[in-house]
């Protein structure tokens, strides 16, 4: 019996540990639980507004201005042409234009991006000197993005106007649709129009160039008498112009003289009276 009541004694510890381990197991087990449960749904929340994990693309606009002066007009031409073709790009626009001692080319080029900067080397390194080299670059990646985001929402409200109007009862109800869709669809293509107008100045970068050669009319003068027998020969033919006019006016001076002896004769005869 003094035996029994030993072992009684021993079992009553042990099971109370036991219990209490338990629970608090149960706890960290319920803790742990819920705890991967929240961070699985932040994750999912994360995922939903935005993923940090995702790289975001740049989206950079590069632009360039090259001014120079150069001897040959043809060859730098050419020159410039045979980088912009290696380079996959092309010649927008072609301007020429002559000033007073100035021959101007104007060249306005688009390249592709990841050939752009490759493309300015090329021709810089064959040029001397240059009046002026600029080169900008804007971020438009926010821009970007912000239209991408509201053109999403126009495009799901626009679905949803559509279910609306596949629903109307009455005329009234299909106008006011069609109205507000007409408004919708307007500001879902003017943005469509904006992202592809950003794109491409995106993916193709502009060059512009404008290279000019000195012209040789410049360094020629006249002597001073050379300006006097201009002038001689310039009066001599004020001279002839006024002869000429007066042969193809004859008659008129004919009648004024006849007029002036007539007026005169007639004076004469009553000034005696």
């Amino acid at each position: 019996m003094r035996y029994l009541l030993s072992l009684f004694l021993l079992i009553i510890p042990l099971a109370c540990s036991t219990n209490s381990n338990n629970p608090q197991s149960d706890s960290e087990a319920y803790d742990y639980t819920v705890g991967e449960a929240q961070e699985k749904d932040a994750s999912t929340i994360n995922g939903l507004i935005s993923s940090p994990s995702e790289t975001i693309e740049q989206k950079i606009i590069k632009e360039s201005f090259l001014r120079f002066e150069t001897q040959d007009l043809e060859n730098t031409y050419k020159h410039i042409k045979r980088i912009i073709i290696q380079n996959n790009g092309f010649i927008q626009d072609d301007r020429s234009n002559k000033s007073y001692n100035t021959i101007t080319r104007h060249l306005i080029i688009r390249i592709p991006t990841t050939n752009f900067q490759t493309t300015v080397d090329s021709i810089s390194h064959h040029v001397a000197y240059f009046d002026t080299k600029r080169t900008s670059s804007k971020d438009v990646t926010e821009e970007f993005i912000d239209i991408e985001v509201r053109l999403k929402a126009k495009q799901t409200l626009e679905k949803r106007y559509l279910e609306l109007l596949s629903k109307a009862n009455n005329v009234k109800e299909i106008l006011e649709i069609e109205k507000e869709l007409s408004n919708i669809r307007e500001a879902i293509e003017a943005k469509q129009g904006r992202l592809k107008y950003l794109q491409n100045k995106v993916s193709l970068s502009t060059l512009d160039i404008e290279f000019y050669k000195r012209s040789a009319e410049s360094g020629v003068t006249v002597s001073y008498g050379v300006k006097m027998w201009n002038a001689v020969k310039s009066g001599f033919n004020g001279l002839s112009i006024f002869f000429l006019g007066l042969l193809h006016i004859w008659p008129f001076i004919i009648i004024l003289i006849l007029l002036f002896f007539i007026i005169k004769r007639w004076l004469k005869k009553r000034h005696k009276k």
